[in-house]
C-alpha cells in the first residue's frame, strides 16, 4: 500500500518522515545529503522530455559526464504524454527521469510513481527560490529538479491607456477601475480577458491573495478554498463577470490574439514563455506594449504567482543521485542556462533559480514593448515575489480538471465564484478521502 495513504501516523514516524504522510517513498534509492553522487561507475539514464532545445544540452552533458550519459526521449507534450509515462512505470519500461508540471508531479508522486530524492536533492536546494523548491516537494518530500518558472507579470496597450485617460494598475481594484473608466468611453473594450476553459486567473488571484487551498498538516491535508484570502480573490474574478469587464476570448481558436492585437483587450497578466508568441502575433500592436508589475492585493506586501516545470525522478530510477546530479545541472548550471534561456534555443525556458538576472534581457522581444519603463526590471521583480505559501495537493491535477467544468459556468453567469469555491472544497476534501488520503476543511 502506498504510504502516501496512511490515515495515521504514531508521533515518532510523523517526527521521523513527511513522507508518511505524503508520498509512496519508492525504492529507497536515497543517498545521503550535502554529497556528490554516491554510485560508481559508468551508469546510462534515459530521460523523457518534449521541451525544444533539451536534447542539444544533453549531448554537451554526455561529452563532460562519460560517467554519468543521458539517453534522451522527445516524448509528445500533449495530453497523451502523462498517460504513456503512467504505462510505462506500471510496465516497468519507465525513463529514470521525466519532465513534468508541478501538479502532475504531485498527482505521480501520490500514487507511487515517482522516487522520494529528499536527501540527495538537499544540495541542490539552495540554488533554487523557495516556491520552485515547493513545487517538487508537495508537502516536504522531495520527487525532483525545479527546471523552469513562469512568474506572472502585466501587458498591457499603453497607447490605449493614455487614451482612455487610465494608468498602469498597482492592484487588482485598479484594474477593475480602469476597466469601468475604458468603458465609459468604448462600451466595446475589454480591459482582461477570461477563457471558459482555463480557470488559470482564479487560481493565479488566489495564490496571490495569499491563500493556501492545500496545506500538508501533521497527518492529513488541510483544504481551504472558501478562506478569506480565497473568497478575495473570488470576488474580483466575480466582478469581472458581473460587470462585463473581461472578454470570453478561448485559447484554443486560432484567432485569439486579435482581441488583443486589435485593442479590443487592452491589458494582461502574462510571463516569459509567452513574450516571443506576442512578438509574432501582434503585428499591428508592436511597439506600442508596455510592461508593469502584476496587480497585488497589498501593496505592502506584494505578491505573485507563477507556474512551474520539474524534472521528476520517475519511480524505478536505479540511480537516483546521478539523477538530481544532471537535473541540477541542466536547470541550474550557467552553461546550461545562457544556453536554454536564449530565444533561439526555442525552449521558452525562465529559470527557477535565486538570481535571473542574468538571464532576463535577451527574452524580452526588442520590438514588442515600448521603452517607457525597464522591461527587464519588470520581470526580475516578479520572479522575486511569487508566493511561497502555494502547495500543490495529491489530487491538484484532478482538482484542476474538475474545476474546469464548473468555470464555464461561472462565465456563463449559471454558477457564483464562491458557490464554485465551496464546491471545489468539498469535491477536494471527498476526493482524497476516498483514495485513503486523509483530509478535512478548513471551515
Amino acid at each position: 500500500m502506498s504510504t502516501f495513504r496512511a490515515r495515521t501516523l504514531t508521533a515518532t514516524a510523523a517526527a521521523a518522515s513527511l513522507c508518511l504522510l505524503l508520498a509512496a517513498c519508492s525504492d529507497g534509492g536515497d543517498t545521503n545529503a550535502g554529497s556528490q553522487p554516491s554510485t560508481k561507475g559508468k551508469v546510462s539514464l534515459e530521460f523523457w522530455s518534449w521541451t525544444d532545445g533539451i536534447e542539444a544540452q544533453t549531448k554537451i552533458w554526455n561529452k563532460e559526464h562519460p560517467e554519468t550519459q543521458i539517453k534522451f526521449v522527445n516524448s509528445a507534450g500533449d495530453t497523451t504524454a502523462y498517460q504513456k509515462l503512467r504505462a510505462a512505470v506500471n510496465a516497468g519500461t519507465a525513463p529514470c527521469l521525466s519532465k513534468m508540471d508541478a501538479m502532475n508531479l504531485a498527482s505521480f508522486a501520490a500514487d507511487g510513481l515517482l522516487t522520494d530524492i529528499t536527501k540527495t536533492a538537499a544540495q541542490y536546494k539552495d540554488k533554487y527560490t523557495a516556491p520552485a523548491w515547493n513545487a517538487v516537494s508537495p508537502g516536504g518530500t522531495t520527487f525532483g529538479i525545479p527546471m523552469g518558472s513562469s512568474p506572472l507579470f502585466t501587458a498591457y496597450r499603453a497607447d490605449l491607456f493614455q487614451k482612455y485617460g487610465i494608468q498602469a494598475p498597482k492592484t487588482w481594484d485598479d484594474l477593475i477601475a480602469a476597466g469601468k473608466k475604458a468603458q465609459q468611453q468604448n462600451k466595446n473594450v475589454k480591459i482582461f480577458n477570461m477563457a471558459g476553459e482555463d480557470p488559470s486567473t482564479l487560481v493565479d488571484l488566489s495564490w496571490q491573495a495569499g491563500a493556501q487551498w492545500y496545506k500538508a498538516d501533521g497527518d492529513h491535508w488541510t483544504i481551504d478554498f472558501t478562506s478569506p484570502a480565497a473568497l478575495k480573490a473570488g470576488d474580483i474574478v466575480q466582478q469581472f463577470v458581473d460587470d462585463g469587464l473581461a472578454s470570453n476570448a478561448s485559447y484554443a481558436d486560432p484567432g485569439v490574439f486579435k482581441t488583443w492585437d486589435l485593442g479590443k483587450t487592452i491589458a494582461m497578466t502574462t510571463s516569459t514563455w509567452q513574450l516571443p508568441i506576442y512578438d509574432t502575433n501582434f503585428p499591428k500592436s508592436k511597439g506600442k506594449w508596455q510592461l508593469s508589475d502584476a496587480p497585488v492585493f497589498d501593496t505592502a506586501k506584494p505578491q505573485t504567482s507563477s507556474n512551474f516545470d520539474t524534472t521528476a525522478v520517475v519511480k524505478g530510477c536505479k540511480y537516483p543521485d546521478r539523477a538530481a546530479q544532471f537535473a541540477a545541472w541542466l536547470s541550474s548550471s550557467k552553461e546550461s542556462l545562457t544556453t536554454l534561456t536564449d530565444p533561439t534555443s526555442k525552449s521558452g525556458l525562465f529559470p527557477a533559480v535565486k538570481d535571473v538576472s542574468p538571464y532576463v534581457d535577451k527574452i524580452i522581444p526588442t520590438e514588442m514593448f515600448n521603452k517607457a519603463s525597464n522591461s527587464a526590471e519588470v520581470i526580475t521583480t516578479a520572479a522575486s515575489r511569487v508566493g511561497n505559501q502555494w502547495q500543490y495537493g495529491p489530487d491538484y491535477a484532478a482538482m484542476y480538471s474538475e474545476m474546469q467544468k464548473q468555470w464555464g459556468k461561472v462565465i456563463d453567469k449559471q454558477l457564483k465564484v464562491k458557490d464554485m469555491l465551496a464546491s471545489l472544497q468539498k469535491w477536494t476534501v471527498d476526493d482524497l478521502n476516498s483514495k485513503d488520503i486523509k483530509a478535512v476543511a478548513a471551515n
